[in-house]
């Protein structure tokens, strides 16, 4: 594939006008990548900056780099100056690969982003359509599933993965937005047709400083990248549901409201089992019971969202309704992993703020009939105000808190334990996460339930700068059979 300079950067960026036909063959901002006829984008990064790399990038044979405007000549590469150079990089990418699916929707918030991409994908396919989610789990659709390594992948990958999507057929996407990745413009390139915010609540404060800046962060979706006149899927339930209203409509969107509070989904009332729960919706074509085969209030709210996206996208209300009663929950999301001889119930889920952890303590705790346990632990290199914040929270919704490491990367793992344990002196502190986790399944009784939290699907736990292999759901699996765990 070659395209001419001038055609991928169009009016959004500055060169010389003798440079427009030169032919690109490839992108990256790695220079590491760079092939013959490559164009390279040399971005400003948290530990280095892109910059530092143009020699390199020309030596292994780039023609053109993506730099700031104020970025001198470069003997041997066309310059590309630009006041944003991530966002020119998205929109680049997304001429160069030229394809994505037609109806794409976007879900950003703290918590509940995977399991809605993943609901949204479901009730989709049951609906007929070649769909696929893309987020924290990788890019999941009708022919398998593709690792990410970030819930937002960079411009050049995802719009790759997105053009290969499309051959493939697939016409419906649901996409994690990510604070981190709307930022860094790495949506910008998508043409959205609908956006949605699950909730709000503290995260990420190691990277956006603070919550205004995290909250903001959120917003981008909705007042930079959504066209006016798009739909706006709110969780009317949460507090700051009335602000996101009101800015989504100064910038033209179109607000669909879900939740005990919405206006286009509402939640009548609720009854859940230990298994499953029945809602009831009152909707545009009427009053309707619909079973969900998953607990907790979270997912109820999860399931409406989700379902918003599909309907305010030209979704059948009565058959997403059907669909619904088929969701299964996202991998590592308050996931049943097993049992225990006496029926003791173990649970793996992704919960790593404060907040998410109460709400899975909380969607477990009507079905426990003995101790809710919990075993959990904090990332290094991250937040260290939430870490007393989440033991507080596991304290004061379970019975039985055991702390342990989670992926501690550089610092100390000894130090982030005792920091937690601030929070929740009384807790049971074991380093060693596979062996906390065979504790905790030790220690149940009949009846009682076990939350294993913080890691969910990853398959590896980083310490230092290496990531090793590790399964919470293998761990679990391995306890559960009276076995040592070996991460392979």
């Amino acid at each position: 594939m070659s395209i001419a300079l001038s055609k991928l950067i169009q009016s959004d960026g500055t060169i010389a006008t003798s440079a427009g036909s030169i032919v690109i063959s490839g992108l990256t901002a790695d220079s590491r990548q760079v092939q013959p006829g490559f164009l390279f984008a040399a971005l400003a990064g948290t530990k280095t900056d892109g910059l530092r790399f143009l020699s390199d990038a020309s030596a292994r044979g780039a023609v053109a780099a993506i730099v700031a405007e104020d970025t001198p000549d470069v003997q041997g590469l066309v310059l590309v100056r630009t006041a944003n150079p991530r966002r020119l990089l998205a929109l680049v990418a997304k001429r160069f690969f030229g394809r994505q699916p037609n109806t794409i929707v976007a879900v950003t918030g703290t918590n509940g982003k995977t399991s809605v991409s993943v609901f949204v994908r479901q009730i989709w396919a049951e609906m007929g359509f070649r769909a696929a989610s893309l987020g924290t789990i990788g890019i999941v659709g009708p022919d398998g599933v593709l690792p990410l390594n970030h819930t937002t992948p960079d411009p050049v990958f995802l719009h790759q993965a997105l053009a290969s999507l499309k051959e493939s057929g697939v016409e419906h996407l649901a996409a994690e937005a990510s604070s981190h990745g709307l930022t860094q413009n790495r949506l910008d390139g998508l043409d959205i047709n609908a956006g949605a915010f699950t909730n709000f609540t503290r995260d990420h404060l190691d990277y956006h400083i603070t919550l205004e800046d995290y909250f903001h962060a959120k917003m981008e979706l909705f007042e930079r990248l959504l066209p006016s006149g798009a739909p706006a899927v709110i969780n009317a339930d949460m507090p700051e549901a009335a602000e996101i209203r009101r800015r989504c409509e100064v910038a033209g969107l179109v607000p669909f409201m879900v939740g005990e509070k919405g206006s286009d989904i509402r939640l009548v009332a609720r009854l859940e089992t230990a298994n499953d729960q029945l809602l009831t919706l009152e909707m545009s074509d009427g009053q309707f019971e619909v079973p969900l085969p998953l607990v907790g209030r979270f997912q109820a709210s999860n399931a409406l969202v989700a379902a918003g996206l599909v309907i305010a996208t030209g979704g059948e209300p009565a058959l997403v309704r059907h669909a619904l009663a088929s969701l299964k929950g996202a991998t590592g999301r308050l996931e049943l992993v097993g049992k225990t001889l006496s029926g003791a119930r173990v649970f793996v889920d992704y919960a790593h703020t404060p907040d998410a952890i109460e709400t899975a303590l909380k969607a477990l705790r009507p079905s426990t009939v003995g101790k809710l346990h919990i075993v959990f632990g904090c990332g290094g290199d991250r937040d260290k105000g939430k870490r007393p914040l989440m033991a507080q929270s596991a304290a004061q919704f379970s019975d039985v808190v055991y702390v342990t490491d989670d992926n501690p990367r550089t610092e100390d793992a000894a130090t982030i334990r005792r920091e937690v344990i601030g929070g929740a002196p009384s807790a049971i502190e074991i380093d060693d996460r596979a062996r906390a986790i065979a504790v905790a399944v030790r220690g149940l009784r009949e009846g009682d339930v076990l939350l294993i939290a913080g890691k969910g699907h990853e398959q590896g736990q980083i310490i230092g700068t290496e990531t090793r292999p590790f399964s919470d759901h293998a761990a679990a699996r391995a306890a559960l059979d009276g076995v040592d765990y070996h991460a392979t």
